[in-house]
């Protein structure tokens, strides 16, 4: 999962307009800074948007919709499917969502459908089913037809979120420490400026994007497929996704796996220490195998440590030229890249010559991994994922913090990850959204069986100690152990590939911490 805006490194969790319902105009307000958040509501919303907060509200008020599929691919069949954007109001308008078929490669073995998810929150899933013959195992792929969809507001969805095309004046431009109180001023209207840029542009499907309403849509997905009960797969954020569906619609799962799981009963302050201190340690590891190893270049004597202090704290003063019309390299952008190579330990050796090239006063490579972070094209265009991100994070949030309760967990932040949360400011992602009108259920799978959980030894965006919470949680969670340098332990050996085509296919769930 990604967090927050340029002074705080945002930290995503994955593996990854033409308005049919929706107008570009908001009719929610964005909190002010001088608004009691807590008590802050929509004033003209309609009155069935304002529901409580149980996320149960059903489908089955609602028509089984349909999906006109057409070949788009090898294999593969494309469509949309037409879902409530308010699943509490049963004359809601509708989003549409883009869903991609690859069919069972062997129809006589074929099981059923397979949902997938990639994560984030905000990743588009179409990819998956796009590209499952090189993610799934062969047994998987002839037993289930892999039905990949992004999620709504995602992707190739109808709406797609969209805040803003000017990701460096939001993301690169802050300053994690500020010095002076109007460049602290700059940062807090930089975040109010940027929920105001979502909601003007998004505001009829934002309050409605959360995680509640998405395990909704899978539901309907599963009712077009013509699904009694259905399989699913989801990795990193979707482990989330797929434990609220397990817990909203047990009778309809057949069996789930959870890739890459976070906490799902910490707090918003607690969710964000967990993590940090997941990518503090991953930084650690890196830092010290690459003192202990010459060939590094960024060995720096054998005290790569010490180089990566004195780097970040040089990029605090000074930061670094990178690519023409580009902004200079700042400590924020430099840890964001660092973030982005602590996804796994095949980015090691990129980031280990990136630190170096810093070192020397160049900054275009951090800034590659930078922009990689943040899913920039090649021609300068950014999808939509951040966006989406934020805007999910606060549907899904209870809580929302003032500029001085925000401020007031700095030194929590600091003392937790001092290398990954050196900043002097404090995440104010949602503290200019309106109140959540549907926050994501307590997750609890129960009456959904056994769901299979993985977890990796070093994953920094979710860490085990959170991935064995997740399982606690889960009225029958088992949990597999995969000793890996990387977010998600799927593909990593053939331990966790077996154990999930036997849960998947045969019903065989593992025994709990099975290790891989």
């Amino acid at each position: 999962m990604k967090r927050s805006l340029s002074p705080v490194v945002v930290v995503f969790i994955a593996f990854g307009f033409v308005a049919t319902a929706c107008s570009s105009s908001s009719n929610i307000e964005v909190v002010s800074q001088d608004t009691s958040v807590s008590d802050t509501a929509t004033s003209d919303a309609p009155a069935s948007s304002v529901v409580a907060a149980t996320g149960m509200y059903s489908t089955a008020d609602f028509a089984t919709p349909t999906i006109s599929w057409d070949s788009c691919g090898d294999g593969l069949e494309c469509g949309y499917v037409d879902v409530p954007i308010d699943y509490s109001d049963v004359n809601s308008q509708t989003t549409s969502l883009y869903v991609v078929k690859h069919s069972a490669t062997d129809t006589s073995a074929r099981i059923g459908s397979l949902l997938v998810n990639p994560g984030g929150p905000g990743f588009g899933g179409s990819y998956l089913a796009e590209s499952a013959a090189n993610i799934y195992s062969p047994a998987i792929l002839d037993s289930f037809d892999i039905i990949g969809w992004d999620p709504r507001g995602t992707g190739q969805s109808i709406p797609a979120i969209d805040c803003t095309d000017d990701y460096d004046y939001f993301f690169a431009s802050g300053d994690m420490t500020p010095d002076t109180e109007q460049e602290r001023a700059d940062i807090v209207a930089s975040a109010e400026e940027f929920t105001q840029a979502c909601f003007d542009n998004n505001g009829d499907l934002l309050p409605y994007i959360g995680t509640n309403n998405v395990a909704r849509d899978m539901d309907m997905i599963r009712r077009a497929l013509g699904e009694e009960k259905i399989s699913y797969f989801g990795f990193s954020y979707g482990s989330e996704l797929g434990a609220a569906w397990t817990t909203m619609f047990p009778d309809t799962v057949r069996a789930a796996v959870l890739d890459g799981a976070s906490d799902p009963n910490a707090d918003e302050l607690l969710g964000v220490l967990q993590q940090n201190k997941g990518f503090e340690d991953s930084i650690v590891t890196f830092l010290s195998k690459c003192s202990d190893d010459s060939t590094c270049a960024f060995n720096n004597n054998g005290n790569a440590e010490g180089a990566f202090d004195d780097l970040m704290a040089q990029l605090d003063e000074n930061p670094i030229p990178t690519s023409s019309g580009r902004p200079d390299l700042t400590r924020g952008m430099a840890l964001t890249a660092v973030a982005q190579a602590m996804y796994s330990d095949s980015y090691w050796s990129t980031l280990e010559s990136a630190l170096a090239s810093a070192q020397d006063g160049d900054g275009v490579d951090l800034l590659s991994l930078y922009d990689d972070y943040f899913q920039r094209r090649s021609d300068g265009t950014y999808g939509n994922e951040l966006e989406a991100f934020v805007n999910i994070l606060c549907a899904d949030s209870p809580e929302r913090k003032t500029i001085e309760e925000a401020d007031a967990l700095i030194p929590q932040y600091q003392a937790n990850a001092p290398r990954f949360s050196p900043g002097t400011t404090g995440d104010y992602t949602c503290t200019f959204w309106p109140k959540a009108i549907d926050p994501r259920i307590k997750i609890t799978g129960i009456g959904a069986g056994p769901i299979v959980v993985i977890g990796t030894t070093g994953d920094a965006a979710t860490p085990l100690a959170s991935t064995r919470n997740m399982v606690k949680a889960l009225e029958q969670g088992r949990l597999i152990v995969v000793t890996a340098e990387q977010h998600t332990g799927y593909n990593v050996n053939s331990c966790v590939n077996d154990a999930v085509d036997n849960y998947l296919i045969g019903l065989q769930a593992p025994d709990n911490e099975l290790d891989c």
